[in-house]
């Protein structure tokens, strides 16, 4: 594979031109110059279809961008992903999130041995344990049966279960009631257990290694609450369940070792909602509504993989943030869902791109010298019309955009929807075409007003319309932007499998959390910040009596 550093590539060089060539021109002037521009630039797969054709983008532009990815051997790297090759080269592991939805006759590698077979054993044991406890079979210590599932986890183990639960609550059994705690602030656990019964609980705690600071101190709160209700340590076994891999921790813990659902070190966390880490998502939805949503995800892996790069979705949509990333110096991408059961999935986003493109090295270990993941984030429409539509609209910033929208409501409600559908395509076509100074003259308004009420338009926009939320088709959408990111990464040439970035934070931490707690006087050898700041904690938790 080439090692050519990226904007060494004459590839990149003849985008930087053409960027040169295109900034000036507008929507409205690429639009005028192509009547069919608006179907020509759509691609459909998987039940989605994508209109991009509202891009600052021309057909020179999309060309060299796909050469781009063919320079840096887009598909030999998309092979060597889906074949178990250890492409996470700072941790040595194989990337393999696809295995977890890959069917029972698939063959997948590891080090020589077919991991699929395991996955679907997991899968299995998954399954006979939602219906147990959905069925109301699994019986709590003192005979009730499970009403409340509180899922501890933090990161990954929090993100996808808490988005995919949201996303698909149509489809849930409703006489469960769903919680999730990730925050090691004491109120998260608090305030999710406030009103349960102990009696009807069931804690599901989500740490690979059992060792995770947040998920552990939370776990031992749930821990103590349950006993101190039910005074008996032994109820523990009833009550808890671990998606772990660390037998003799779990069993410490009081979990029976046959209530662990494993997963393996070639899952990233923030791959891991369709491992056993989307467990609570199966009690949820049940074991067909689970087999379905990884039904979606592997329909858009066979796309990823099979797809020439001209028409891969995932691929269209990463060479259209590496474009603004790095050619107009756009900072953000707003995800902009126009479906309430969606209003998680921004922030879900941000970890699956942020964690994994955040980062200023290249695959050899050299600084980068362009820029790399851009800031996701977003709300759902209606709702952010309100809110923070005016900066994109009008602000001084460019923020690509991401609309997602069904044809299909799950709740059908008077008119609803049709309003809905109507916002969503009027703000891409607002986005893109604006209001010219004299358009708005036309109407009458006063001249004074006009430059306020003119809007420049030439903002960009992506359309995802998929036929209706369903776990399906949830999947599908999951996996899209999974190998969007990827390919990001291929390009962009840094390691989208580790997270560096959020260890050191973890250390420092593990040395002050004693210094918070200490009674003596022993000096702290923070910079001057810190030492002030936690001697001033120190002397407000004192009261009048400040150490020294």
């Amino acid at each position: 594979m080439s090692h050519t550093p990226l904007t060494q590539r004459p590839v990149w060089t003849e985008l930087k031109s053409l960027y040169a060539n295109l900034k000036d021109e507008t929507l409205r002037q690429l639009f005028a110059a192509d009547p069919q521009r608006g179907e020509r630039m759509s691609l459909e797969a998987c039940g989605v279809y994508l209109d991009y054709s509202k891009h600052r983008i021309d057909a020179s532009s999309l060309s060299a961008l796909l050469r781009l990815a063919a320079d840096c051997d887009l598909q030999q790297h998309i092979e060597a992903m889906f074949t178990g090759q250890k492409i996470n080269s700072t941790e040595q592991r194989a990337v393999l999130h696809t295995a977890l939805r890959a069917p029972a006759s698939k063959a997948i590698l590891v080090d020589g041995e077919n991991v699929v077979p395991l996955v679907h054993h997991v899968l299995a044991r998954m399954s006979a344990f939602s219906d147990q406890v959905r069925s109301g079979a699994w019986k709590g210590h003192t005979g009730k049966r499970i009403r409340n599932i509180v899922n501890i986890g933090i990161g990954g183990s929090d993100l996808g279960p808490v988005m995919a639960y949201e996303a698909l609550k149509h489809y849930s059994q409703r006489d469960l009631t769903m919680r999730f705690v990730a925050n090691v602030d004491a109120t998260d656990f608090v305030e999710a257990t406030q009103d349960l019964d102990p009696a009807e609980t069931l804690f599901i705690i989500s740490s690979k290694t059992f060792t995770t600071l947040e998920t552990m101190t939370n776990a031992h709160s749930a821990r103590a609450w349950l006993i101190a209700k039910l005074k008996d340590q032994a109820a523990v076994a009833k009550h808890f369940v671990a998606v772990s891999t660390n037998a003799e921790a779990v069993t410490k813990f009081g979990i029976d070792s046959a209530n662990m659902f494993g997963f393996w070190d070639w899952v990233g966390g923030r791959y891991s909602m369709d491992s056993a880490i989307g467990l609570s998502t199966m009690l949820a939805i049940g074991p067909q509504g689970f087999k379905e949503m990884l039904g979606g995800f592997h329909a858009m892996d066979e796309h990823f993989r099979t797809a020439p790069l001209a028409q891969n979705m995932p691929v269209i949509m990463a060479l259209l943030t590496i474009w603004y990333s790095d050619f107009f110096a756009a900072e953000t991408v707003a995800i902009l869902p126009y479906d309430q059961y969606l209003k998680r999935f921004p922030a879900y986003l941000q970890q699956l791109a942020m964690e994994s493109n955040g980062k200023q090295t290249t695959q050899d270990g050299a600084a980068v010298d362009y820029n790399t993941s851009p800031i996701y984030w977003g709300e759902p429409g209606t709702n952010g019309q309100h809110s923070f539509y005016q900066l994109i609209h009008q602000g001084t910033r460019l923020i690509p955009c991401d609309f997602i929208a069904f044809t299909e409501p799950l709740n059908k409600l008077g008119t609803h929807h049709e309003q809905l559908l109507a916002n969503v395509f009027a703000q891409a076509e607002a986005l893109a075409f604006g209001k010219t100074s004299a358009e708005v003259a036309a109407e009458g308004t006063k001249p004074w007003l006009v430059p306020h009420r003119t809007f420049s338009g030439n903002r960009p926009s992506s359309m995802l319309l998929v036929d209706r939320l369903t776990p399906r088709s949830l999947g599908t959408l999951i996996a899209l932007y999974e190998h969007s990111v990827f390919t990001q990464g291929v390009i962009w040439n840094i390691d989208s499998f580790d997270q560096w970035g959020v260890e050191l934070g973890k250390v420092l931490a593990q040395r002050i959390v004693p210094e918070l707690s200490r009674s003596n006087d022993a000096p702290l050898t923070h910079d001057s910040s810190t030492n002030a700041l936690i001697r001033r904690y120190l002397r407000r938790r004192a009261g009048a009596h400040p150490p020294s």
